[in-house]
């Protein structure tokens, strides 16, 4: 068998695992759902990383930040149960000249900090106090909404009837009639949650733009209808 055979055959092979095993006229429609909510919480991940000559130096550089906002925190309300930290990183940093051998020049320390916000309007707060109490860097941000579930079955909701028009509509102008529904297939992960910024929103206030800020739940299912013969 020569290259363009082998090639040939693969291809048919492949097609043939991918097609159907339905053997009885059927359609297939995708639904699609998507509900717009309002964030009112937030989660957000801040780091403090320190350089210095030695790893003990790191070690307490990290230690006071976290510790200074950690307190902050905890004076202004914050529940432990919304906060979590991992645990201290610390790495020899390394000169590598272009001739000789490799340097020491220090050690790097390093500890993430993740808070949970329940007020929305809290965030850029507590951001500040993190910046103040040492904290270097900001890693992440997420708007979130409380009730996550709620909105997505309404996203769920919506891709079936998304779904069930389409089929309908489609049988309708083939001048077919819908038997049952025969299979149903759903995704989950394909429910995230997405962050959409307004546009007309101000970018030199950022408390402006997390308000203005909306989360788009989507949401999909793939229905196989059987028709009538």
């Amino acid at each position: 068998m020569n290259k363009l055979s082998l090639a040939v055959l693969m291809l048919t092979t492949s097609f043939g695992a991918m097609a159907s095993d339905y053997n009885f006229p059927h359609l297939t429609t995708t639904g699609y759902g998507e509900v717009v909510a309002k964030p009112d919480m937030a989660e957000f991940s801040v780091q403090v990383v320190e350089t210095t000559m030695t790893a003990e130096q790191s070690k307490q550089s990290v230690d006071k930040a976290v510790s200074a906002f950690l307190a902050s925190l905890k004076k202004q309300g914050v529940t432990a149960d919304d906060i979590t930290s991992t645990n201290l990183y610390i790495a020899p940093q390394y000169h590598y000249p272009k001739q000789g051998q490799a340097e020491l020049v220090g050690y790097r320390a390093s500890r993430t900090v993740t808070v949970t916000v329940d007020d929305l309007d809290k965030l850029n707060q507590y951001l500040d106090t993190a910046l103040s109490s040492g904290i270097n860097q900001v890693d992440n941000i997420t708007l979130k909404v409380k009730d996550e579930a709620k909105y997505q079955q309404q996203a769920r909701s919506a891709a079936i009837e998304d779904a069930q028009s389409k089929a309908k509509s489609l049988a309708k102008g083939f001048d077919r009639d819908l038997d049952k529904v025969w299979e149903i297939n759903y995704n989950g992960n394909s429910a995230k949650p997405v962050l959409m910024r307004a546009m007309s929103m101000d970018m030199k206030s950022e408390s402006n733009g997390y308000q203005d800020s909306t989360i788009v739940i989507r949401d999909r299912v793939e229905v196989v209808y059987r028709l009538e013969e």
